[in-house]
């Protein structure tokens, strides 16, 4: 076992060895670039994205970065493709090649096929001079100066900039579209990046409990319905209309001084301006106050009336926290 000085050098070693390549790339960026993306835009169809061994896996990456982000791709393996699977490819549909050396048997056979077809084809390698860069369309160049693997054989470096072409491409194509953050949450309906975007205060709170207490309950009833309801507070509301909040550390902090608890009532021990957001807010608005104002729930008010309380526990259950 290589010390832990050795191992934290090596690491940092392939860091910035694809640091450094990722970088030159920027240099890469040129006229094909600009017509790749202009082409994929216009086009009526999808982007068919395809490779062998680890360029297919990249090439799988793009095409879900793709669809994600507003550009219709599909995924086919070069290998699959020959036997059966160009069937996928239709008349309007855009094929982006991987190909570190742009000479791997599969992609060498596929290209002529494609080209039969009609579809334009987009190269992606690392050998401006391969079969599949003289053969395509247009050409992404992809060129390293050497892998991360001290063999300099495993696909490391080489795949990391086919990674970040890829999302260069997808990228360009996002502004392109105008592609907004309510576009992105439409596609990440079930992710917590979507819920940010999409998820709304009133379907939370909906899901709870609605504690309230009237402004003439005494100590018992209000202690009652905050313990059954489990959300920390009740509301104090008259006629729909919220007067106030208790929260179990009112209750606390009342129990501490000397009080007569026979007398007490919610209006001596409620908070009177407290904290609320509206019905229709987004959750991650309601994460943003509670964090603001170091607290732990929220009155949730719909058309200025009482419609529930939100929890920063529900927050965390969603994933937005």
């Amino acid at each position: 076992m290589k010390s832990d000085i050795e191992v934290k050098r090596i690491a940092k070693e392939v860091l910035k060895n694809e640091a450094d390549a990722l970088l030159k790339l920027i240099d890469y960026i040129d006229d094909d670039f600009v017509k790749s993306v202009q082409l994929i835009f216009e086009s009526k169809g999808r982007v068919v994205i395809t490779g062998v061994g680890k360029s297919a896996i990249i090439a799988q990456k793009i095409v879900a970065t793709m669809n994600s982000t507003g550009t219709p791709s599909i995924y086919m393996h070069a290998a699959d493709a020959i036997h059966g699977d160009l069937g996928n490819i239709q008349q309007d549909d855009v094929v982006i090649c991987i190909s570190k050396s742009g000479t791997t048997p599969e992609v060498k056979v596929l290209i002529p096929l494609i080209k039969n077809f009609g579809n334009k084809i987009i190269a992606i390698t690392g050998n401006m001079t391969s079969n599949l860069a003289t053969s395509a369309d247009f050409v992404l160049n992809a060129t390293i100066d050497v892998e991360a693997c001290p063999n300099n054989l495993a696909p490391t470096t080489s795949t990391t900039a086919q990674l970040a072409i890829g999302d260069a491409l997808a990228v360009c194509l996002l502004n392109l579209k105008s592609f907004s953050s309510t576009d992105f949450a439409k596609y990440h309906p079930g992710g917590a990046l979507g819920k940010k975007l999409y998820l709304r205060v009133g379907e939370v709170a909906d899901r709870n409990e609605k504690p309230s207490v009237k402004l003439t309950d005494n100590l018992k009833a209000v202690i009652v319905e905050i313990s059954a309801n489990r959300l920390g507070a009740a509301a104090v509301v008259e006629n729909g209309g919220l007067k106030g909040v208790i929260t179990d550390g009112d209750l606390r902090r009342m129990l501490s001084g000397s009080v007569d608890f026979d007398t007490i009532t919610a209006a001596d021990i409620m908070s009177k301006s407290p904290k609320s957001i509206d019905y229709d807010s987004l959750a991650v608005e309601a994460l943003k106050v509670m964090k603001m104002h170091n607290i732990s729930q929220l009155i949730v008010l719909k058309e200025g009336q009482y419609a529930g309380l939100i929890h920063i526990h529900d927050l965390i259950r969603e994933g937005i926290l």
